[in-house]
C-alpha cells in the first residue's frame, strides 16, 4: 500500500470484520504515520477498537465517538461521552505523535468541533507539592461544564470538603482526589467511585474541560450577541437564550455550539497528515446522515410559531435551530478534504481479481461448525479440534473468549489428552515468532472470526453458537443511588421514636458540659424544638411522604405514645397470623409433585431462550420445594423480562403432570389475557387444558370454566383476583402463582393462604413491597432472586425532556422505521383523547390505538389483540400496561407529565420495552416551563441515573420512601403506616416477628432496639470546616447510627480519613463514643454520664443480665465501685482530661460488656 495516492480510494476486500484491525495495525507500523478510520456507527467503533487493542496493544490510539443524541435535540450528550472526546482532542492538539490510529464515526467527523486554539488555554495542570488557588480551581470547574455533588462517581462532578477537593475530569479512568494543606496541594490521589476509597497516588493531573460550550463570560456574551444576530429580540419562553445569559446549563444548550466560539473546526484539522480509513457502506451512513441533519432542521423551522403572539401562547419553549452549515461539514468541504488525502477503504466481500486501486487481503469469514452444532453424530469439540489442527500447519490459531471465566471454560472444552493445552495470550504481540502448533487463547470480544492468510481467529461464538453470557461491565450500584436520593433533607417529616412526629430543622452545635456537641434539630407542634445528639440518631426515622399532610405531635403527649401503642398492637396481631400460617405450612405435609422424566425435559426445550446462571438456580429451587414434601411458599423476586413467568410454567407443568390443578392469580385483565395466550401456547399440544377467567370472558364460558374448576376437567386457570371469590371451589388445586405481588393487598393475599395449607404458592415480582421482602428475610418464605439479564440483554437508554413535539415524532418514526411500535403512557384518561390528536398531527401515517381500563372488556381486548398482532403502531394507555403487558416488538415508550408517576410504576412501565435484543428508549416528558417538586425531581433523576438492568428491588423500597405509603400496601398495614412512619413502621414488624419467633425458639435471641445516652464533657461532632455539606454530613451520621462493631467503625474511620483528610478530635471522639454505644448495648446500660471525678451508669429497666458476676466485679473494686440504691453504678475515677475519661468509660463499659455476654454464652 505504499503507493497510494491522494484524492483517489485504494480498495482493499476480502477484509471480514476483525481481520480489519489487524491491517490497519499492520499499515500503522509499516508508514509510522497517522491513521483516521471512519466507521458506520458506534458500535463498529467499539468492536474495531477493541480488535486494535488485540492486535497493537503498542501503537497509540484514540476514540473520538459522536454524541449520542440526534442534531438539533432538546437533551445533552451523556457527559462520558464528551469527556472521551475531549480527552481524544486535547492528546491531539498537545501530543506531537505521529504514529496513532484515530477512531471516528459518519457521525462524529460531520460536525464540527472546537478550534485547537481552545484547549491551549483551557488545560489546568496542577501538581503535587505545588500552591494552587482554590477559588480559581474552583472557578475553572463551573465556566468548563463540571457539575457540582455531593459525592463524585460520574464524569464532569466535582466536590468541595474542607481541604479536599473530589473531582472526576476527562481522560481519567477514576476520579480525583486533591488534598490540600492550606494552599498547598499535598496528594493526588486517584480513588474508586463506588467505595470512595483512594487507589493510588500521582503527582501531577492535567484537568480539562468536560464541555465543548464554555460558559465564561466571553463566551456568554458570545452567544448572546450571535443569538439576536442570527434569530432577533428572544421570546419570553426562549429558556435556552435565558439560561445561558444567567451562566446556567440548560439541557441541550451545547446545539448552539457555534454561537459560543470565535471559530470552530473538524476532526480533519486536528489530523492533516493522517490517511483516511473507511469502513464498508460508509457512503449509506454518510447520506442517511446527512438527511437527518436537513430533516431535523427543517421540523424544528416547521415548529416555529407563525407570530410572536402565537410565540408566546404555545406550550412549548421556542427552539430557534441553528443553521446546518455553521455546526456541520457541507459537502463541498467534504469533497475538498477527500480530494487532498491518501485514502483506504475496507470491504469483507472477495472479487477474486487484482486491479489498480483494488488489493485483495484474502480474508474470509471463520468456519462456524453450525453442521456440527446440529447432527447428533458429530461431537463438536472434535470437529473444533480438526480445524484447528489444519490451520496450525501453515498459521497460527487465535480462539476468542468474550471473558477469562469462557476462556477457561473454552480451554477445558478444547483440551485433549493427545493435544497440546491452549496457551493464554493477551495480544498478539506475544504470538509473533512462537510456534505454530498449538492453538493460542485470548480475551478478547469478538462476535466472529475470520480465516486469514497470516492467521485464523475462531470467536467464542463461531464455536457454541449464541454465546452464553455478556461480559460484566462495571455497573452503577443501584444503592449508591438510592442511599444518596433518600437522604433527609431540611423540612422532611421524620419520627422519634419517644416523642412522634416531627420536622427536621438542620443540625445545631450545642454546648453541653463546656464542649460542643452536634444535635439535630427538630420542630414539633406550637413550635416545640428537640435536640438529639447525633450519637442517637438511631431514634429517628423518615416518616415517609414529602408532601404529606401528617399532623405535628406535641412534645410531651401522649397521643403519640397511645398511637404507637396501638399500632404495636395491630402489628403483633399481624405478625402473629403471618407466623402462624407459616409455621403451620413448614408443619404440614405437603404434596409430592416430581418432575415426569422425559416429558419434563422436552417442555423445559420448548423454551426458546437460553436460561441464565440465576434462573436455572430459581427453577431448580423451585421444583426441589415441589419434591420435598413440604407446602412451597417461595418468593420469585426477578426484573422486569428477566424470565419469571417461565419458572412459574415450568412448575405449572410438573403440577399438572401430577395430577393437580394450577391457579395463576394477576392483578389486571390485560396480564390475565396474555399470561393465557403465553400458557396456551406453551401448553399446545399436550394433555393439559388451559382456561382464563376474568371481566374478558363471556358469563357463559366463565361458567363453564368454573365448572371445569370444580369437576377437575381444567388443570390450569389464568385470572384476576375473581378466582379468590367463594364462589369458585377447586376439585384438586395443588399450586397457586400470584404474578406482580405488589399489586394485592395483605387481606387478598392471605386469603390465597387459607384455601388449604398445603397448597404450594410461588410468588412473582419485580419491585416487592418491604413487607414481602421482610418476611422472606425473616424466613418466614423462601426466595429465589433472578438478577442476572437474560443473554445479549441491553439496558433501556431513558431521557428526562420536557415536552417537545420534534422529539416525540423523531422517537416515534425511529422505532416504526425499524419495524417497531410505541407505547405512549398517560397518568389520566383524560388525557387520552388530547395526546392521540396531537400525535395523529405529527405521525398522520401511524395507525394509532387507544386502551384504558374504563373500556368495555370486549374493546379492551381488541384493542391490546390488534396492537399485539403489530396492526397498529402506537398503543396510547394509561398504566394499564404497566402489569405484565409483553409486547417484544415494542421497543420505544413515551411518558405524558411523568413528573405524576411514582418511581415503581415507571420503573415497572418501563420494564415493558427492551424485552428483546433491540436497544430500547424511554422518553419521560415534563410540562415545559414548569417547576417539578422535589420529590419528583428526585424520582425522575433516579430513573434516569439506573439505566443498568435489574435495579427493581431497591427503586421499590425508595420509592415507597420517597411516597410515604402509595397504593403497594393493602389498607389495614396503609393506615398503620400513616401513623407512625414507613420506616419504624418496617421496623416494629421486624421486630414483632423476630420476637415472636425467639418465644417459639425457631431463632436466636434479637437485641432489643434502643439508643442508649452519653455524656462525657467532651466535643462530639463533625466539624462543618471538615465536612462543609449539610446534607452530607447528616448522611454520616445516619450511616454511623447503623455501625455495630469495632471493626466497622475503624472501617468507617478510614473512609473518612481518605475522604475529607485528617480527623479532627471532635470525629475521634464521636467514633469513641459509638464505640461506647455499642458496648452499652452489650451490657445492657441504657445512660452513662462521666465527668472529671467518675461516671455514673444507669442500667436498662434495672437489671443486670449477669447480677453475679456485676456482684464479684463490684467486690473486687470496693474504693471505686459503688451500687446506688436507684440501682446506677458509681465509677470514682481522676478524669481531667477529655482523652482520659473517654478511655477510662471504654475501659469501664467494656468490662461490664464483657461480664454480660459471659452469661450469655453460658
Amino acid at each position: 500500500m505504499n503507493g497510494l495516492e491522494a484524492g483517489q480510494i485504494n480498495f482493499i476486500t476480502g477484509v471480514p470484520e476483525g481481520y480489519d484491525a489487524f491491517l490497519l495495525a499492520a499499515m500503522c507500523r509499516e508508514q509510522q504515520g497517522s491513521f483516521l478510520h471512519i466507521c458506520r456507527d458506534d458500535a463498529r467503533l467499539d468492536r474495531l477498537k477493541k480488535g486494535l487493542r488485540f492486535f497493537a496493544p503498542d501503537i497509540d490510539l484514540l476514540a473520538f465517538p459522536a454524541w449520542d443524541c440526534l442534531p438539533y435535540d432538546r437533551v445533552s450528550p451523556a457527559s462520558d461521552i464528551v469527556s472521551t472526546r475531549l480527552s481524544a482532542l486535547a492528546c491531539l492538539t498537545e501530543d506531537t505523535n505521529d504514529t496513532r490510529i484515530v477512531l471516528t464515526t459518519i457521525n462524529a467527523i460531520l460536525q464540527r468541533i472546537p478550534a485547537r486554539a481552545f484547549f491551549k488555554g483551557a488545560t489546568l495542570t496542577v501538581c503535587e507539592g505545588e500552591a494552587v488557588d482554590r477559588e480559581t480551581l474552583l472557578a475553572f470547574f463551573m465556566t468548563n461544564g463540571y457539575r457540582r455533588a455531593e459525592t463524585v462517581r460520574e464524569p464532569g462532578e466535582f466536590a468541595v470538603r474542607g481541604g479536599i477537593v473530589d473531582m472526576f475530569a476527562p481522560g481519567e479512568n477514576d476520579p480525583i482526589r486533591l488534598d490540600f494543606f492550606g494552599e498547598s496541594l499535598e496528594k493526588i490521589r486517584a480513588f474508586d467511585a463506588m467505595s470512595q476509597r483512594s487507589k493510588s497516588t500521582k503527582k501531577r493531573i492535567e484537568i480539562m474541560p468536560v464541555s465543548e460550550a464554555p460558559l465564561d463570560d466571553d463566551s456568554i456574551s458570545r452567544f448572546r450577541g450571535r443569538y439576536r444576530q442570527a434569530f432577533g429580540v428572544p421570546l419570553d419562553n426562549d429558556f435556552i437564550y435565558a439560561s445561558v445569559s444567567a451562566g446556567q446549563r440548560q439541557s441541550g444548550y451545547e446545539h448552539w455550539l457555534p454561537f459560543f466560539h470565535n471559530q470552530l473546526e473538524t476532526l480533519f484539522d486536528y489530523l492533516p497528515e493522517a490517511t483516511i480509513c473507511f469502513d464498508h457502506q460508509w457512503e449509506n451512513a454518510f447520506q442517511a446522515r446527512c438527511e437527518t441533519i436537513q430533516d431535523h432542521f427543517q421540523a424544528r423551522i416547521e415548529f416555529l410559531p407563525s407570530n410572536l403572539r402565537a410565540a408566546v401562547s404555545q406550550d412549548e419553549p421556542v427552539y430557534q435551530p441553528i443553521d446546518p452549515d455553521e455546526f456541520f461539514v457541507t459537502d463541498e468541504e467534504w469533497r475538498t478534504v477527500l480530494a487532498k488525502r491518501k485514502i483506504i477503504q475496507f470491504s469483507p466481500f472477495d472479487d477474486g481479481a487484482e486491479r489498480s486501486g483494488i488489493t485483495n487481503a484474502g480474508g474470509r469469514a471463520a468456519p462456524t461448525f453450525a453442521e456440527a452444532r446440529q447432527r447428533e453424530d458429530i461431537n463438536l469439540f472434535d470437529a473444533v479440534r480438526q480445524a484447528i489442527t489444519d490451520a496450525s500447519k501453515s498459521k497460527p490459531v487465535v480462539i476468542a473468549s468474550v471473558s477469562s471465566g469462557s476462556r477457561d471454560r473454552l480451554i477445558k472444552l478444547i483440551s485433549s489428552s493427545d493435544d497440546k493445552p491452549p496457551k493464554e495470550i493477551s495480544s498478539w504481540v506475544e504470538i509473533e515468532g512462537q510456534s505454530k502448533d498449538m492453538p493460542y487463547m485470548a480475551v478478547w470480544e469478538t462476535e466472529k472470526g475470520f480465516n486469514a492468510p497470516e492467521l485464523l481467529v475462531l470467536s467464542e461464538e463461531d464455536i457454541l453458537g449464541e454465546r452464553l453470557a455478556r461480559p460484566g461491565r462495571r455497573a452503577k450500584k443501584a444503592e449508591n443511588y438510592i442511599s444518596e436520593a433518600s437522604s433527609l433533607d431540611l423540612g422532611d417529616l421524620v419520627v422519634h421514636i419517644e416523642n412522634g412526629i416531627g420536622r427536621y430543622d438542620g443540625l445545631e452545635s450545642v454546648t453541653v458540659d463546656n464542649a460542643p456537641h452536634d444535635c439535630v434539630r427538630l420542630l414539633y407542634a406550637g413550635d416545640d424544638r428537640l435536640f438529639i445528639p447525633v450519637e442517637n440518631i438511631d431514634t429517628l426515622s423518615r416518616y415517609g411522604a414529602e408532601q404529606s399532610n401528617a399532623l405535628l405531635d406535641k412534645l410531651g403527649a401522649i397521643s403519640w405514645q397511645a398511637r404507637r401503642a396501638r399500632v404495636k398492637e395491630r402489628i403483633q396481631e399481624m405478625a402473629e397470623q403471618l407466623l402462624k400460617v407459616a409455621a403451620e405450612r413448614s408443619l404440614t405435609k405437603g404434596q409430592v409433585m416430581s418432575p415426569p422424566p422425559g416429558a419434563y425435559d422436552e417442555f423445559c426445550a420448548r423454551f426458546p431462550w437460553t436460561e441464565t446462571d440465576d434462573q436455572l438456580r430459581a427453577i431448580d429451587e423451585t421444583m426441589a420445594d415441589l419434591v420435598s414434601g413440604q407446602a412451597m411458599d417461595r418468593l420469585i423476586c426477578g426484573d422486569v423480562g428477566f424470565g419469571k413467568t417461565e419458572v412459574a410454567m415450568r412448575a405449572a407443568f410438573v403440577t399438572a403432570s401430577n395430577g393437580f390443578q394450577v391457579a395463576v392469580v394477576v392483578p389486571t385483565t390485560l396480564l390475565a389475557f396474555q399470561h393465557y395466550q403465553t400458557f396456551k401456547d406453551r401448553f399446545a399440544g399436550l394433555p393439559v387444558t388451559v382456561r382464563h377467567l376474568s371481566r374478558l370472558v363471556s358469563p357463559k364460558d366463565s361458567q363453564q370454566v368454573k365448572d371445569g374448576l370444580t369437576d377437575g376437567s381444567v388443570d390450569i386457570v389464568i385470572g384476576t383476583h375473581g378466582l379468590l371469590a367463594e364462589s369458585i371451589e377447586f376439585e384438586n388445586l395443588g399450586l397457586l402463582v400470584i404474578d406482580e405481588e405488589q399489586h394485592f393487598g395483605v387481606g387478598q393475599k392471605e386469603r390465597l393462604k387459607e384455601l388449604r395449607s398445603d397448597l404450594h404458592i410461588l410468588t412473582l415480582t419485580a419491585t416487592p413491597i418491604p413487607r414481602t421482602l421482610q418476611l422472606a428475610l425473616a424466613g418466614a418464605r423462601d426466595m429465589s432472586i433472578i438478577a442476572t439479564p437474560p443473554v445479549d440483554r441491553l439496558a433501556i437508554r431513558s431521557f428526562v425532556l420536557p415536552f417537545d413535539p420534534v422529539v416525540i415524532r423523531e422517537a416515534i418514526h425511529r422505532e416504526l422505521f425499524r419495524g417497531g411500535q410505541v407505547f405512549y403512557v398517560c397518568p389520566r384518561i383524560s388525557d387520552l383523547t388530547r395526546v392521540s390528536k396531537r400525535l395523529a398531527e405529527l405521525v398522520p401515517d401511524a395507525k394509532i390505538v387507544v386502551a384504558h381500563g374504563q373500556m368495555a372488556p370486549q374493546e379492551l381486548e381488541a384493542v391490546v389483540k390488534d396492537f399485539n398482532q403489530g396492526k397498529a403502531d402506537i398503543l396510547v394507555s394509561t398504566n394499564i400496561i404497566e402489569a405484565g403487558i409483553d409486547i417484544p416488538n415494542a421497543n420505544t415508550m413515551l411518558v405524558h407529565r411523568a413528573d405524576r408517576f411514582g418511581l415503581a410504576q415507571l420503573y415497572q412501565l418501563r420494564g415493558r420495552i427492551g424485552r428483546s435484543k433491540i436497544r430500547a428508549y424511554a422518553y419521560l416528558t415534563l410540562p415545559a416551563g414548569r417547576i417539578l417538586g422535589a420529590a419528583a425531581e428526585k424520582r425522575l433523576a433516579v430513573m434516569q441515573t439506573l439505566d443498568t438492568l435489574g435495579a427493581g428491588f431497591s427503586l421499590a423500597s425508595h420509592d415507597l420512601d420517597i411516597r410515604g405509603a402509595g397504593n403497594l400496601l393493602g389498607q389495614e398495614q396503609s393506615g398503620n403506616i400513616k401513623e407512625v412512619g414507613i420506616e419504624l413502621y418496617q421496623h416494629m414488624l421486624e421486630d414483632a416477628i423476630s420476637s415472636m419467633r425467639e418465644e417459639r425458639g425457631d431463632a436466636a435471641s434479637q437485641p432489643d432496639s434502643w439508643s442508649p445516652q452519653i455524656s462525657l464533657g467532651v466535643a462530639v461532632l463533625i466539624p462543618d470546616d471538615f465536612v462543609a455539606d449539610l446534607g452530607l454530613r447528616m448522611g454520616l451520621y445516619r450511616r454511623l447510627s447503623h455501625i455495630e462493631t469495632k471493626p466497622e467503625i475503624d472501617a468507617f474511620a478510614a473512609e473518612l480519613i481518605d475522604r475529607f483528610g485528617k480527623l479532627p478530635k471532635p470525629v475521634e471522639n464521636l467514633l469513641k463514643v459509638m464505640e461506647i454505644k455499642n458496648l452499652c448495648r452489650l451490657a445492657g446500660i441504657e445512660k452513662v454520664d462521666a465527668g472529671q471525678a467518675g461516671a455514673s451508669v444507669v442500667l436498662r429497666e434495672s437489671r443486670f443480665v449477669n447480677p453475679l458476676g456485676l456482684v464479684s466485679y463490684i467486690q473486687r473494686n470496693p474504693l471505686n465501685v459503688k451500687l446506688r440504691p436507684d440501682q446506677s453504678i458509681v465509677f470514682k475515677a481522676e478524669w481531667p482530661m477529655p482523652d482520659h475519661r473517654i478511655n477510662g468509660v471504654t475501659r469501664i463499659i467494656g468490662e461490664l460488656a464483657e461480664i454480660a455476654t459471659q452469661a450469655k454464652a453460658a
